[in-house]
């Protein structure tokens, strides 16, 4: 036995339901069924917990390697740092001037090699495999 509902669609989603129903020649009682049991369906929430949970991994691995990058460059930039210092001596202060004239020269030769780099899709990350740093361990929940 069937239960007779009687529903109230907004003008546009009537049309479309009408259309489908001529082009599969099926009745509008039927499209209307099928998309009720469909929405009902526990298999439709199974497959939105499934691509929810793919995204989630997809962001996981994202947030993994940004973590792994970002640990990469900050210790890049620490041991450089700490090597410049240990040997770099003191200068003079007659040599001061001279220095920095010849440091803001290697400066912008450093930015522009770091533009060429960037511009052709090089990276000092891509130069380092991935077995020599770590990868971040994913969390235990």
């Amino acid at each position: 036995m069937r239960v007779r509902l009687n529903v109230y669609f907004p003008p546009e989603l009537a049309k479309q339901v009408s259309e489908l129903a001529i082009r599969r020649r099926i009745s509008r009682s039927a499209i209307v069924e099928a998309a009720v049991a469909s929405y009902m369906s526990p298999d439709g929430a199974d497959r939105l917990e499934a691509a929810f949970a793919r995204r989630l991994d997809r962001l996981s691995r994202q947030v993994q390697r940004l973590e792994r990058n970002t640990g990469l460059t900050t210790e890049a930039l620490a041991l450089f740092v700490r090597f410049w210092l240990a040997v770099t001596p003191p200068l003079p202060d007659e040599d001061q001037a001279a220095a920095q004239v010849k440091g803001r020269k290697r400066y912008e030769g450093f930015v522009e090699t770091l533009g060429r780099r960037y511009a052709n899709g090089k990276s000092l990350l891509d130069e380092i495999p991935e077995d020599v740093w770590p990868k971040a361990q994913p969390d235990s929940e």
